[in-house]
């Protein structure tokens, strides 16, 4: 036989609240901000203004290097700054080069550069290209 209900309350105190309440609201305050977060990634880093990819590069002496790369520009409106990082043996920079991409480029185009280099390279890096109101390189 079960003890009445009040004879329990009495032996082991009042059952405590639920906090299923607390946690539910907890979660999905925490999924709401999640959510803002991606479409805020979407929307603003998605779609860059322009976008780099290196094709080849070939080391042509102890001081110098000419890469080879795509750049593609969401319009011809935008220009573009793209950065060129040669790379010796030992994994030190040994020179650099930027390459602007005006306006009188088409929206795709193929370019090539070369980088000075203070002695031999044997690694060109795009480091990727920039645009107005996009600081990070792609």
């Amino acid at each position: 036989m079960t003890p009445p209900p009040s004879v329990l309350a009495d032996r082991y105190g009042a059952p405590a609240r639920s906090r299923r309440p607390l946690v539910v609201g907890l979660v999905v305050v925490l999924a709401v901000a999640g959510l803002a977060w991606l479409v805020w990634v979407i929307a603003f880093h998605g779609r860059p203004q322009v976008t780099s990819e290196m094709v080849g590069y070939d080391v042509q002496g102890e001081h110098a290097a000419a890469a080879r790369f795509v750049v593609v520009r969401r319009s011809t409106d935008v220009s573009a700054s793209c950065l060129l990082r040669a790379y010796a043996a030992d994994h030190a920079v040994v020179g650099e080069a930027t390459v602007p991409v005006g306006a009188d480029r088409p929206t795709t185009a193929s370019l090539s550069s070369t980088v000075r280099t203070e002695r031999r390279a044997t690694t060109v890096e795009l480091v990727g290209c920039t645009a107005k109101g996009q600081r990070q390189p792609r």
